[in-house]
């Protein structure tokens, strides 16, 4: 596993272990992630006279009539726990052969405690990131105004979680790939790294053959149109964060006429290409790194022994490397070991949220002066999606999926060794690491078929696009960019730390996303809200 394409908000997707140092991430932002299989209970569907359950409004666009039955279709909505409704919906694996075979998808919602307006369908990012589990956290990634007025709608995107998944690799073989050396300092390093990037795309295609075509982004915002339709919305309310952004600014673009409102928070430019965003997205992590050592000396607890952000990060540097000759100490006792490449991911999980930079020093503390990374293996395992059984959810197998359809990628060695050291020159601690991840695109069985280009969403409403000046993982120029290309795009930024900005923290940000989820009425374009103290 790689940084490379891992946009998702890692502190609303990760929050199910509590059980010692980097377990528990930013304490404040915590949200637990419950059993999917909860959702699998099903006990009698509400009356349609219940919030959610309506018809389909006079006003909603009729589909063309082969896809007529998806959008009329009547789910069971069950209750699966906590006040939450869970149902499966029908979708056609080929949106060109309707007729043919057909995939499910997962959904969830929470109905409105008030007098309901419609629903908020949300999206956490990745790609890979699970919708159901983030719903589940609703009453932390929405606001009670909100929620008031909007059942809050969550689904496992098709390839992802709970439905029609893509399947690669088992546990024992995902660590392995995990840790793989992806700064390669040899060619013998850069061989063995290239034949794990063969084996992936290889497993994926032996498992997922039919499915790996059809999980792109622009088939899963035909999905979501196809929701909108059956929780009988008129137009799409959307939440989406991260990668979530891009599957928003697809939806724009493909049903344009479609859109009520789109919050496009912590934006990916669609215009930027795969490689071009990799050495970006390296970048943002480099900032954030930056930003994470000049507030550590602020704090008595810093463990750097240099007082200057330069020297702290040497000091990084010094203990990457000294995890690529010795890996660092493990306490779990599963078999794995600490090397550079646990230890970048251990380092760069708790840079998605500000709130978690004190268990970053407390690891790093650790690390570099008893040689200790069990802190970091436990914050790696977080991005990851790694449980403490060893197995993992399908969230890196559906990342690199959705990943390799969506782009064009270079398709040799060359060009990722180049892009690679070039990476690394202005992003020495997050450069290679991020570029070589993507190498598994080179040999994957299902290509994209477009180039990389804008998105205009031409005739849609307005759209809010936000953006955090130093967020790590989708850096503030892509939300410049995204905002830009959309023809009605209109840009929020966030002067703050961590990755995406509403229900961060900052009052500005969530009073100007809740107006306009409720009032349609969009901030001033170029706004940018003040550091939250």
């Amino acid at each position: 596993m790689r940084l490379a394409g891992q946009t998702a908000k890692v502190t609303h997707r990760t929050k199910r272990r509590s059980d010692g140092p980097g377990r528990r991430l930013a304490a404040a932002a915590v949200i637990a992630l419950l059993p999917v299989s909860a959702c699998s209970a099903r006990t009698p569907a509400p009356s349609s006279q219940q919030p959610g359950v309506t018809k389909a409004l006079p006003a909603m666009r009729t589909p063309a009539s082969e896809l007529r039955p998806f959008y009329e279709q009547r789910p069971d909505w069950s209750d699966c726990g906590d006040g939450f409704q869970c149902a499966r919906i029908q979708v056609p694996l080929d949106y060109t052969k309707p007729s043919g075979e057909r995939i499910e998808l997962s959904a969830i919602r929470l109905p409105a405690s008030g007098t309901r307006a419609g629903s908020l369908l949300i999206n956490p990012g990745g790609p890979g990131g699970s919708g159901i589990q983030y719903a589940r956290a609703a009453k932390s990634v929405v606001s009670e105004r909100v929620r008031e007025q909007y059942d809050v709608v969550g689904f496992d995107p098709r390839g992802v979680g709970e439905s029609t998944p893509v399947h690669c690799m088992t546990g024992a073989q995902l660590d392995k790939y995990v840790g793989m050396d992806s700064s390669p300092d040899s060619p013998a390093e850069v061989t063995e790294l290239d034949d794990a990037s063969k084996q992936f795309a290889e497993r994926c295609e032996a498992q997922s053959a039919r499915l790996l075509p059809h999980v792109g982004t622009a088939d899963a915002a035909r999905d979501m149109d196809v929701l909108r339709g059956v929780l009988g919305d008129a137009g799409l309310t959307y939440l989406g964060k991260s990668y979530g952004t891009y599957l928003g600014a697809m939806y724009a673009e493909l049903f344009p006429k479609n859109v009520r409102a789109l919050v496009l928070d912590g934006a990916v430019d669609p215009a930027m290409s795969a490689i071009k965003s990799n050495e970006v997205q390296a970048k943002g992590f480099e900032v954030a790194l930056r930003a994470f050592a000049e507030d550590c000396f602020l704090d008595g607890a810093c463990p750097f022994t240099s007082r200057t952000v330069d020297g702290a990060m040497k000091e990084i540097s010094d203990l990457l490397a000294r995890a690529d000759r010795q890996p660092l100490k493990n306490d779990l006792g599963d078999g794995r070991v600490v090397n550079e490449a646990w230890t970048v991911l251990g380092i760069a999980t708790p840079l998605y949220e500000r709130t978690a930079w004190p268990q970053l020093r407390q690891a790093l503390g650790q690390a570099m002066t008893h040689g200790n990374g069990t802190s970091l293996l436990r914050m790696a395992d977080l991005l990851v999606d790694r449980r403490s059984d060893g197995t993992y959810s399908n969230q890196t197998e559906a990342n690199m999926a959705v990943n390799c359809v969506d782009h064009r990628y270079p398709t040799s060695l060359d060009a990722y060794g180049k892009a690679a050291d070039a990476a690394g020159k202005t992003a020495p601690h997050f450069g290679p690491f991020v570029m070589w991840g993507s190498l598994p695109c080179a040999y994957w069985p299902a290509k994209s078929a477009e180039a990389d280009k804008p998105i205009k969403g031409a005739g849609a409403p307005p759209i809010l696009v936000v953006g955090t000046l130093r967020d790590p993982a989708t850096p503030y120029e892509w939300a410049q960019g995204l905002a830009k290309e959309l023809t009605s795009g209109v840009l929020l930024g966030y002067d703050g730390d961590g990755h995406t900005a509403y229900r961060s923290g900052s009052t500005c940000v969530d009073t100007a996303v809740d107006d306009y989820l409720l009032t349609l009425r969009a901030p001033k374009n170029g706004t940018v809200c003040p550091k939250a103290t």
